[in-house]
């Protein structure tokens, strides 16, 4: 069974409101999206200017990976319309084409800069912190602009935009004050003068265009997220995925990986140190596969300067006690439907069939990920470089919720492997959640 080790950007009410936007993106809409060159056209001629920002911003709207939410399924690339379901009820992101009547083509580059960097749209509204503005405050004004002249670009679409249906009080913008004073903290990103060129190049594509820590941080019952807890993990709303840390040596445990593993898995979609499922898989898809390999590496530099800290203990003996009869049904339902891909020991044959033997995103301390790859199944992403992944099938429909429990456990606790039991309900309530 693969695992689904995952470094996620997206989502808070940011990770609670952006959660569910990622998954099941069509590649056909996404095709005609993304079928520019990514070079800088240098034929020059009097528009060689212009056509070179226009380049640069679409590079940059890749990286920060705008098609995802404003592009409904099968629905014309960034002419908005897709829902976005939430705790608070659903969001409709809008149109970016520069259509005059239903996108942005009466906005100025200086209301588009506004809205990046204040999170307050072109009429003066408050935006719905879905819209990461708390991490594209960072983007410079130069970046804003080309990404600006990108969408001015496109073929405007007439669409009208579609209103929110949000609960009672959260359909009231003017409670957005009291979140934005609690969670957001305006401002462009400043490099840091003791740290290298590369180093703070991949900190302003990780806090700004990336914006990772929407994902890698936990909420409240706000939707909002500490500083102090950035990165450190959680649950992504609505999505049903959880989010590993990646400050913590039992979760992503990035700061043991070469540097070329994080790399690939950011920008490949799979490594020799595990492979990218659920809504990580779609930011490869739709974003990092398209980035330079020279700022992936500084993504890879600074997500492994990170500061370890574990937020959770290690479990104890006690909480890693199970049934011994459970681990026999484990191991042999782990031999008749995993070993074959897998390997009798665990080791797998990465990167095609990721290790599961020492492998952290198997032993965290929330057993999500591994449970739904169980069920679900699934396949990392196709990109430039990997074109042919490989999946793994779904076992919802010939294993019962014991028999998917017990092979989880046997996989968290076998080979040396330090997870903890799973239960049937555990199994259960994500069977509840299977997609269509």
């Amino acid at each position: 069974m693969k695992p689904a080790v995952r470094i996620l950007p997206v989502v808070s009410l940011g990770a609670a409101l952006c959660a569910g936007v990622l998954i099941f993106l069509r590649p056909a809409a996404m095709s005609q999206a993304l079928s520019r060159p990514l070079a800088p056209n240098n034929t020059g001629g009097p528009n060689e200017a212009t056509t070179e920002r226009i380049t640069r911003g679409e590079y940059l709207a890749r990286a920060g990976d705008c098609v995802a939410c404003h592009t409904a399924p099968n629905g014309k690339p960034f002419a908005g319309g897709r829902a976005m379901p939430t705790p608070f009820g659903s969001l409709f992101v809008p149109n970016i084409t520069p259509d005059e009547e239903t996108g942005i083509g009466r906005w100025k580059a200086d209301e588009f800069y506004r809205m990046l960097h204040t999170g307050i749209s072109r009429d003066g509204s408050l935006l719905y912190p879905a819209m990461p503005f708390a991490s594209y405050t960072k983007v410079t004004r130069e970046d804003s602009d080309a990404i600006f002249a990108f969408l001015q670009s496109l073929p405007p679409v007439r669409q009208k935009n579609r209103p929110h249906e949000l609960k009672f009080p959260f359909n009231d913008r003017k409670l957005l004050v009291g979140w934005r004073t609690l969670y957001f903290k305006e401002g462009e990103f400043q490099p840091d003068v003791k740290a290298s060129k590369q180093w703070n190049r991949g900190a302003y594509l990780v806090q700004g265009l990336g914006h990772c820590a929407m994902c890698h941080t936990s909420i409240n019952a706000l939707g909002g997220s500490r500083q102090s807890k950035a990165f450190e993990g959680g649950m992504i709303p609505n999505q049903n995925w959880y989010a590993p840390s990646l400050t913590s040596n039992r979760e992503a445990g990035l700061g043991d990986w070469p540097l070329q593993d994080i790399a690939d898995l950011l920008q490949v979609g799979a490594s020799h140190r595990g492979t990218t499922y659920g809504p990580m898989a779609e930011v490869v898809y739709n974003s990092l596969q398209y980035l330079t390999d020279e700022d992936v590496m500084a993504m890879a530099v600074y997500l492994k300067s990170l500061p370890m800290r574990d937020a959770e203990a290690p479990p104890t003996p006690r909480e890693r006690l199970v049934d011994p009869g459970v681990m026999e049904l484990g191991r042999k339902v782990y031999a008749a439907r995993c070993a074959v891909c897998h390997g009798t020991e665990g080791v797998g044959h990465p990167p095609a069939f990721p290790p599961l033997k020492g492998n952290q995103s198997i032993t965290m301390l929330s057993p999500v990920n591994s449970i739904r790859m169980v069920l679900n199944g699934g396949y990392a992403p196709g990109t430039f470089k990997n074109p042919r992944p490989y999946g793994m099938p779904p076992f919802s429909h010939v294993l019962n919720d014991e028999e998917i429990a017990a092979a989880v456990t046997y996989i968290r606790l076998a080979w040396g492997n330090q997870g903890t039991p799973v239960t049937a309900v555990q199994v259960n309530e994500l069977r509840k959640i299977l997609p269509e």
